[in-house]
């Protein structure tokens, strides 16, 4: 099978990918967004905060961007990468239909996954009335009664902590679910100061009934009202090409980049929650747009030496 060779394959076809895309075919570089279709935002109807396409629904955003990326001339694969490897001056991809694409760039916009605390109805009401983010949805659920469950894994105490102490802005009712979690005495006079409730007890499920959050249910069979839950999810970047590839990664496992996307593999550049997992939409697209600027004045200076 032959192998089409471009100048930079984007790995991911989310916001940060399509946005790094554009910004390089209208460069007239030979662009191809490879995308395995499984945005991290698939859960979500709208997305909030991004600018004159606040409340668009996630997909409408991804169709538009792939028909201006094609209109310029962008290739757009669905398919995944299951391989990657330094080849002739450049990358080798290989995908999984058996296809391979040369690339002398590699840009890796592939985002994170949300490893959740497993109990009933979290998972199912994902993106829904269960929500991680309150700058991107505490407007929706202002002024209802909230909750913020904890979780085992290491480090969510103190982003479970830090959920709860920003909640307040958006409703007067918030309610702390420690879980499994032992909360400070220090915490405890923060949370208390910001007006959290703090209900002790292993959470036993999220009670749903006519398809809504219902409430929090304890082991102990108790429950408290809720009409959203938010969670300290565990982020977890997509770093196999990256990790196929040799970049370097830091103790927590995120790539290590410059402030350009630039990873210490030359050639190969990271952009959106793969290196970042604070960044929204907007930042994401638009850390994209910079990498990709940077990724063209790297090969304009590779076309100059050669």
């Amino acid at each position: 099978m032959s192998e089409t060779k471009y100048d930079v394959v984007i790995v991911g076809g989310g916001a940060a990918g399509l946005s790094a895309a554009l910004v390089l075919t209208r460069a007239r570089r030979a662009v191809a967004v490879i995308d395995a279709g499984e945005p991290r935002n698939a859960a979500a109807s709208h997305m909030q905060g991004f600018l004159s396409r606040d409340g668009m629904p996630p997909a409408e955003l991804l169709a538009a961007g792939r028909a201006e990326v094609a209109g310029y001339g962008g290739d757009l694969i669905d398919d995944r990468v299951v391989s990657a490897e330094p080849a002739d001056r450049g990358f080798r991809i290989g995908l999984a239909s058996g296809r391979t694409v040369h690339a002398r760039r590699v840009l890796v916009a592939a985002g994170l996954r949300d490893e959740l605390p497993a109990l009933p109805g979290v998972r199912e009401r994902w993106g829904r009335d269960v929500l991680h983010c309150p700058y991107c949805h505490g407007y929706e659920v202002a002024h209802r009664p909230l909750g913020i469950l904890g979780g085992t894994e290491p480090g969510a105490l103190e982003r479970a902590v830090h959920l709860a102490l920003i909640l307040p802005q958006w409703s007067g009712d918030v309610v702390f679910f420690p879980h499994t979690m032992t909360v400070s005495d220090t915490d405890r006079q923060r949370l208390a100061a910001r007006g959290v409730k703090i209900v002790e007890g292993e959470v036993a499920r999220l009670v749903v009934a006519d398809d809504a959050l219902r409430g929090v249910e304890l082991v102990d069979g108790s429950a408290v009202p809720r009409a959203a839950v938010f969670v300290a999810s565990t982020m977890i970047p997509d770093n196999a090409v990256l990790n196929a590839l040799g970049c370097d990664l830091d103790p927590k496992g995120w790539v290590v980049a410059d402030p350009a996307g630039r990873t210490s593999v030359a050639g190969v550049w990271v952009a959106g929650n793969v290196a970042d997992p604070r960044m929204q939409v907007i930042t994401a697209a638009g850390a994209a747009s910079a990498a990709a600027i940077a990724i063209n004045g790297d090969l304009v200076e590779e076309d100059s030496r050669l």
